[in-house]
């Protein structure tokens, strides 16, 4: 049932309804499920119009972000009750990209904006838990740095893991809140990070130009350039209150899928970390847990996000992608975007929905136009081997070629004529080069819905992740599988249909989906 938008604020100084031109996909499609009634944190948007002129520092756009900004956050705080970045019942907020289209993980987002040393105690007052409040803390720390400094990851990823061994726990979960604020103090250190400023609004704007400033990235231009994006306009700028997904066992964030956007199954899909933010899920480096390992913990958050999932496919007649957090049992609806597909799962997906009602023939045919049907083939290798490791399929097919342990080295040796298989240890959107070279992907950690996982199921490469027999050497040119040696070169097979990985080059015979195409043919025909 539909009612008015609780709380989507939209462009400060502006009444028009958003479209995904003006606001980014990612801020319209809040305000649309706003309306259907599911539950969105309240938010605000900074259009894509403003976006190449703050990249060019000119004067005018940069009053008019930061008055924007002011009035969104003015308004957000009369809205919810709690004021930014203050120390009794503060307020904090995500600041987040969206372009027309969705760039799945290629553009910039800052979480958890409005801590500092005196916020961080609101929060504690606010939550009652002070390990949530550090915890949020540090890693706000860490983002900004990076995102808005240019800080390199590496000093952060050192510090952290001295901290682990000093405090004898298994990993940053474990760690109690006193480590984790003696982590925020040598975060915010000269040698580890950089100065960040104690000014929420200072920190917002900053933030802000940031997202904007990702628009121009090596990994957003190649995006655009391998998907035929160049004529968008720019990024929005979103910021929402902030949902803590780390807020301990009853929270999480994940990412869930209305269908099957490998083989186009009609099956729930979805990948899940408890007590986590959804940077730890999209960027790849934890392994999930998957929908009924939520519905045990959670059943009454699982059974709302399968019908949130549900009315959000009957509203688009299209396959979703949703994000969501968790919170202390609490389920918020973060976005939604029709899901990257195989062109095998496209064909699948369209004959179901025709046959469900949900989509006419004559869409559907327009849709089914725009697949490219042979790399709609359903590959299999033509011989038997023997598996060295399993992994878990996040895009389906078979491949084979020669190892590479990085992407240039995968760019270097596919120029040469020859498959590659990229092997790394987590799938990182920093890598999309080497995506679009490789015949497919093998990661040590991940899950499959990181935002590099979608990238490779949109450009048809086989990719498995969280392959637990797979340890990579320092130098970027070799590494064990199944405790056998394999250097850069060695040819690998990766079975994405059963999670394999075998040696050697193996043989791969291919079939068109004769089923579906016959049923799409007999349409044009009725």
């Amino acid at each position: 049932m539909r009612r008015d938008p609780p709380l989507f604020i939209g462009i400060p100084g502006s009444d028009d309804e958003l479209t995904p031109e003006m606001a980014g996909s990612k801020a319209t499609e809040l305000w649309r499920m706003s309306r259907l009634g599911l539950n969105v944190p309240p938010a605000f948007v900074v259009p894509t119009s403003l976006c190449a002129a703050v990249n060019r520092n000119d004067s005018v756009a940069l009053e008019t972000l930061d008055r924007a900004l002011r009035e969104g956050i003015a308004r957000l705080e009369e809205a919810i009750g709690r004021r930014f970045g203050d120390a009794r019942t503060p307020l904090f907020v995500s600041v987040r990209s969206g372009a027309a289209q969705s760039m799945p993980g290629m553009l910039a987002s800052v979480l958890d904006v409005g801590l500092n040393d005196e916020s961080v105690h609101g929060l504690i007052s606010l939550t009652g838990n002070p390990r949530l409040a550090w915890d949020s803390y540090r890693r706000f720390v860490q983002m900004y740095a990076e995102v808005v400094e240019g800080v390199p990851a590496a000093p952060f990823a050192t510090t952290l893991a001295a901290m682990v061994r000093t405090e004898n726990v298994p990993d940053e979960r474990d760690l109690d809140p006193e480590a984790l604020e003696r982590l925020v103090h040598e975060f915010r250190s000269p040698a580890v990070g950089r100065a960040i400023p104690d000014a929420p609004m200072e920190q917002l704007n900053a933030a802000a130009r940031a997202v904007y400033g990702s628009w121009n990235a090596p990994r957003a231009v190649e995006y655009r350039r391998l998907n035929g994006l160049d004529d968008l306009a720019g990024t929005a700028v979103t910021v929402q209150a902030m949902v803590f997904g780390n807020a301990g066992r009853r929270s999480g964030a994940g990412v869930a899928f209305s269908r099957n956007p490998a083989t186009g199954a009609k099956e729930f899909y979805v990948d899940f970390l408890f007590d986590a933010q959804g940077e730890d899920v999209v960027a790849g480096r934890r392994t999930t847990s998957d929908a009924g390992t939520l519905a045990a913990r959670l059943p009454e958050v699982a059974r709302e996000l399968a019908d949130g999932a549900a009315l959000l496919e009957r509203e688009y007649r299209d396959v979703q992608d949703i994000e969501f957090t968790v919170e202390d049992g609490r389920l918020f609806f973060l976005q939604t975007r029709a899901a990257k597909r195989t062109p095998r799962a496209a064909l699948r997906i369209l004959v179901d929905l025709v046959r469900e009602g949900l989509l006419d023939r004559e869409t559907a045919l327009v849709r089914a136009a725009e697949v490219d049907v042979e790399r709609a083939r359903i590959p299999r290798f033509a011989d038997k081997a023997a598996a060295i490791a399993t992994a878990i399929p996040a895009s389906p097919g078979v491949a084979t070629g020669r190892a590479a342990f990085d992407s240039e080295r995968a760019k270097t040796l596919a120029a040469g004529g020859e498959p590659v298989i990229l092997v790394r240890p987590d799938t990182s959107t920093e890598d999309i080069a080497g995506f679009a070279a490789a015949a497919g992907i093998l990661t040590a950690t991940g899950g499959r819905t990181a935002h590099a996982a979608v990238v490779a199921r949109q450009l048809g490469k086989v990719c498995l992740v969280h392959c637990d027999d797979l340890k990579l050497g320092s130098n970027r040119r070799s590494g064990e599988i199944g405790g056998q040696k394999i250097v850069e070169g060695d040819w690998l097979s990766l079975d994405g249909e059963n999670g394999e990985v075998t040696l050697g080059r193996r043989e791969i015979v291919a079939e068109l989906p004769r089923a579906e195409l016959e049923e799409i043919d007999g349409w044009r025909h009725h």
